[in-house]
């Protein structure tokens, strides 16, 4: 249902994405900070990578990184505009990547559509495919502290997350908190604060 979804805005939402990160110098420089954790030391997968912008923008960081999505429109999207990048369809659940192949993986607002029971086994598939000192950022719509609410995301059902309770779930799956940031919407952005979460496998 959710790649579905997206295919039929995938080409709006590669218009809203092309530069919506551009007015956050603080998520850029958390990008920053997990380029600098992982370059170097193996390739770095993008999932939920839509039309492929932060996969670019971590290769430009120097990093060896590549793209999967759910949704065939999104991909397809990518490799036209990013045609030097690798871009596969897959799910984050069951990737087609062997045991302990990559250096790093973001997950950037990709598991705020994933019901809650579900995203332990995303927490896992990062672990098993994650080398020994490879890192995850992770980035999500927080509840400020509060329970697990859901709301009307414009695409799908999306869900606020307690950071807490993120990096519980990934503490389960083998996945270390490094850090975690927190920002206030801006003021063309819904009222909901977003978090992010940097996870290290020992």
């Amino acid at each position: 249902m959710t790649a579905a979804a997206y295919d039929a805005i995938a080409v709006q939402y590669a218009e809203f994405a092309a530069g919506v990160w551009d007015k956050h110098p603080l998520e850029r420089a958390v990008w920053t900070a997990f380029a600098d954790s992982v370059r170097g030391r193996g390739p770095v997968a993008d999932l939920g990578c839509g039309p492929g912008h932060l996969t670019a923008h971590l290769r430009s960081l120097g990093l060896d990184a590549f793209g999967v999505d759910l949704s065939p429109a999104m991909i397809s999207l990518a490799r036209a505009a990013h045609p030097d990048l690798r871009f596969e369809v897959g799910s984050m659940a069951a990737l087609e990547l062997p045991d302990a192949s990559l250096a790093g993986i973001l997950s950037w607002y990709s598991v705020i559509h994933t019901p809650p029971g579900d995203v332990s086994r995303y927490f896992a598939e990062f672990a098993r495919t994650l080398a020994s000192g490879g890192h995850v950022l992770l980035g999500c719509f927080e509840s400020r502290g509060g329970p697990l609410t859901s709301f009307d995301h414009k695409v799908t059902t999306a869900y606020c997350w307690p950071l807490d309770e993120l990096a519980g779930l990934a503490a389960d799956a083998g996945l270390a908190e490094v850090g975690r940031v927190y920002r206030e919407p801006g003021p063309d952005e819904r009222p909901l604060r977003h978090g992010s979460l940097l996870l290290r496998k020992p």
